[in-house]
């Protein structure tokens, strides 16, 4: 299952609201829907969770540049949604073939087992591989209240462990 959630920081707290990320097809999309939440200019988080595979988190403070963490690049880049992360972090240039061939996480696309490939396209898929485990900013909400080192740890219910160490698991809880 796949969920996504704006958190926008307010002088009265947290404000919460689910988000649909049909109409994201770049990370400026992304940035621009996540400014939409926002109060002020002030930050917002964006959270994006591929449930027990990968989970995301995209920061925007006004007009900077979004910041982002991912908890395992290699599952989020099998997801259209993570692969736009994953993208960026790694400095690729998305192209639109390439999300033609996205797999499903059982790594078949279109639920078509996986013919074998010769050893010079596995040459090729090494060289453009990415990396399992974490990949991007660990301490992006490490003035909120999260070390990086504790965000690298999570896993299962990531999501509302950090919402509740940024003191908004109730507005997280009611969205979700």
């Amino acid at each position: 299952m796949f969920f996504a959630a704006l958190l926008a920081r307010t002088e009265d707290g947290w404000k919460a609201s689910d988000t649909e990320l049909d109409d994201v097809e770049t990370l400026a999309d992304l940035a621009d829907l996540v400014r939409e939440a926002a109060v002020d200019d002030d930050t917002v988080l964006a959270f994006i969770e591929q449930e027990d595979a990968w989970f995301g988190v995209v920061r925007v403070d006004g007009e900077e540049d979004p910041r982002i963490f991912i908890s395992d690049a290699a599952a989020a880049a099998r997801n259209s949604y993570g692969v736009l992360l994953t993208d960026e972090l790694l400095g690729r240039d998305p192209d639109e073939d390439d999300l033609d061939g996205l797999v499903d996480l059982d790594g078949t696309e279109d639920g078509e087992p996986q013919e074998e490939e010769d050893e010079q396209d596995d040459t090729i898929a090494d060289a453009d591989a990415v990396p399992p485990g974490p990949i991007g900013e660990a301490d992006i909400l490490g003035d909120l209240g999260m070390s990086g080192k504790e965000l690298r740890a999570l896993d299962g219910d990531a999501l509302s462990v950090i919402a509740d160490a940024l003191g908004c698991a109730d507005v997280l809880e009611a969205v979700q």
